[in-house]
């Protein structure tokens, strides 16, 4: 859109800004920011407007991502044309990610650039290497107090071993994604050292008050994050004899983003790491980044415009790169991530889906879909141009963020459920075979999550103490039923490292001091290179999950129907251990996939008369495409065996090349 007033205050920027950046090839650059700064002017202005450093301010904003194109590389600044061009690259089925920290997967960076070849060879193409900027040891809430956002922590690697991953990763047609924490610094960062000693400039960047007065009208509303560790949300500093926003931990000092300055230097830190090869970055805490008194302080109107200039800063730089919103919050607010009221993604084009993760657990618990299906049909209506990360296990903990009204429509009572999910999953409840723990217990309010590896929640690890043949079996068809949730359902699968093997629970964390009071390091673990030989092993768990991810990935992308274009539809089963749902290919109708998934220990069936008038499924013509067999019929009903999950079609496609 062209206007007037902020395109004349446009020219008149770029007559300011530095001489060296003027006189640069900046032809696409100019291209961009002319397109955008309409939008760019409108919400600094609406943010930062009335302040009387403004001009300054935007002049200083233009520069910054003036100077980043400068430095882009040339093949990136040819990616980011090229993906212009194919804009819905991301929403097709072939991705399928992996996330992991590079210490725990392969020692260091350099390690994890060797490992490549075992990620392909699942079919990964897609690598989250969680935080890898400089972090105080002891006090880095596993990487996410940063103390330097423009270098590695030298025990990980260093800014050329990132570099080299990242060509190596394009090389093999992967792309690299990284941390970006935008809400919270460490309190050894430079910042806070220098806002500790005196600094006015720096204690603006973040929450800081001379008395408890403005802290103790923000915590009558603000909920506790960690009430076990981190009671509270403010932090006395004795240097400063001052009081300091921590919403996380004490030594993670919240920014304070209605100063410009941080946002641009944030901004600046984006594009950074744009620049070192990044394809997409994952904004941790994006729910936090604006505070009001009187609210709980997450999902505020300015968060979402603070989100919408940065990507609207990005597409100037870096076009090619997406962002993904890392928002564990309600469902109904999560899918607003995308940015509202838009066709395409004006804030991030990739979200958690929190509510989907733990919907599956509760399916799992529980035996029953009810609250699974009602918790989908909730969900908002994604944009277009805009898709999930679908996941089961990361780096966190399992909050159970359903919403309060579904569990009702499913017949449960809320509070009585969530106690029970959290029993069932930390083996306190009868009959049990999960092996979690309990973590961010709050006993003023009975809210708690739960922590543990895939493996030892969906009763592997239980099923190995007793040696027990069946139950191992069983264990390994709830995690490749779990996985095939996440593969068909719409969006990005995302693993999480040491999955693919059936990794346990790691307690060794309890020996160390660092690590003993957060009971999520028994989920990161040290990935063991002599268990993942196993999976050549024919017959071992390691075997039969590696072996069912691999062949599960590569089925997925020949499906087109798989791709993410709000083409999916819940299909009532008239049977609560049953999740069925039609996938449809956008641009072949009668390209459908029916998947089909029994959470059950016990043989389900489902009456084929339900699919209504779905004409181009023959019942005697059903073939699973994962497995290429037929699945049993009885009459009209499909019989699904326990634990069991189909991707049916009635076409007979050749699953040999699978």
């Amino acid at each position: 859109m062209y206007e007037q007033v902020s395109h004349s205050l446009l020219n008149e920027i770029l007559d300011e800004v530095k001489s060296e950046i003027r006189d640069r090839d900046l032809r696409h650059f100019y291209t961009r920011l002319g397109a955008n700064f309409y939008v760019i002017h409108q919400l600094f202005n609406h943010l930062y407007g009335k302040r009387e450093d403004f001009r300054e301010q935007l002049i200083r904003l233009v520069e910054v991502m003036a100077t980043r194109y400068v430095q882009r590389h040339v093949s990136l600044k040819q990616l980011d044309s090229e993906r212009e061009k194919d804009h819905n690259w991301f929403l097709s089925q072939e991705w399928v990610g992996m996330a992991l920290y590079a210490d725990g997967f392969a020692d260091n960076l350099q390690g994890v650039e060797s490992k490549l070849h075992y990620l392909q060879e699942l079919g990964i193409n897609m690598l989250h290497v969680m935080p890898v900027m400089v972090c105080p040891e002891g006090a880095s809430d596993g990487g996410y107090a940063v103390s330097d956002f423009r270098n590695v922590d030298p025990r990980v690697g260093s800014l050329d071993a990132i570099n080299t991953l990242s060509a190596s990763a394009r090389k093999r047609g992967m792309l690299l994604i990284l941390d970006m924490v935008l809400n919270h610094t460490s309190d050894q960062h430079e910042w806070a050292q220098r806002a500790r000693a005196g600094e006015q400039k720096y204690q603006d960047y973040y929450y800081i008050f001379d008395n408890r007065d403005v802290p103790d009208m923000f915590e009558e509303t603000m909920p506790e994050i960690f009430p076990e560790s981190s009671p509270g949300n403010f932090t006395w500093d004795e240097q400063m004899q001052k009081w300091v926003m921590t919403v996380f931990n004490s030594y993670q000092w919240d920014l304070d983003y209605s100063n410009p300055a941080v946002f641009i230097e944030m901004l600046d830190n984006n594009l950074f790491w744009a620049n070192q090869g990044a394809d997409i970055l994952r904004l941790d805490a994006v729910a936090f980044l604006w505070k009001k008194i009187g609210t709980t302080c997450q999902n505020e109107r300015e968060a979402h415009l603070i989100l919408q200039l940065m990507k609207d800063c990005c597409q100037v730089t870096a076009p090619g790169v997406l962002f993904i919103a890392e928002a564990i919050v309600a469902p109904v607010e999560i899918a607003k991530y995308f940015g509202e009221d838009a066709v395409i993604a004006k804030e991030c084009e990739i979200a958690y889906n929190a509510t989907y993760m733990a919907l599956l657990w509760d399916a799992l618990a529980t035996k029953n879909t009810q609250l699974l299906r009602q918790g989908i049909q909730s969900l908002p209506t994604k944009l277009d141009r805009a898709t999930w990360l679908n996941y089961l296990r990361c780096h966190d903990d399992i909050g159970l963020g359903f919403d309060d009204a579904d569990i009702v429509r499913a017949g449960y009572q809320p509070l009585a459920h969530r106690q029970f999910l959290v029993d069932y999953f930390t083996g306190q409840y009868d009959d049990s075979i999960a092996r979690g723990q309990p973590f961010g217990v709050n006993h003023k309010t009975g809210d708690a999550r739960i922590s543990g590896s895939l493996a030892s929640l969906a009763g592997l690890e239980s099923a190995m103490e007793t040696s027990d043949d069946l139950e191992i079996e069983k264990s390994v068809k709830v995690i490749l039923l779990l996985h095939s949730m996440i593969c068909s359902f719409g969006g990005i699968p995302l693993l999480y490292y040491g999955d693919e093997i059936g990794t346990l629970n790691n307690y060794g964390y309890m020996q160390d001091d660092n690590k003993v009071g957060d009971n999520r390091w028994m989920h990161r673990p040290n990935m063991d290179w002599e268990k993942a030989e196993r999976r050549h092993q024919h017959g071992t768990p390691e075997q039969q999950i590696f072996d069912g991810l691999k062949k599960m990935i590569a089925v997925r992308k020949g499906i087109p129907a798989f791709a993410d274009f709000n083409n999916r539809e819940l299909v009532d089963a008239e049977n609560p251990h049953l999740f069925v749902f039609w996938r449809t290919d956008p641009f072949m109708p009668l390209g459908s996939i029916l998947v089909v998934c029994n959470f059950d220990d016990s043989p389900q069936y489902m009456d084929l008369t339900v699919l209504g008038n779905r004409g181009m499924f023959e019942y005697g013509n059903l073939r699973d495409i994962f497995s290429g067999e037929s699945p049993r019929l009885f009459k009209d009903q499909l019989v699904v065996p326990p634990f069991h999950f189909y991707w049916l079609t009635d076409e007979r496609p050749d699953v040999s090349s699978f």
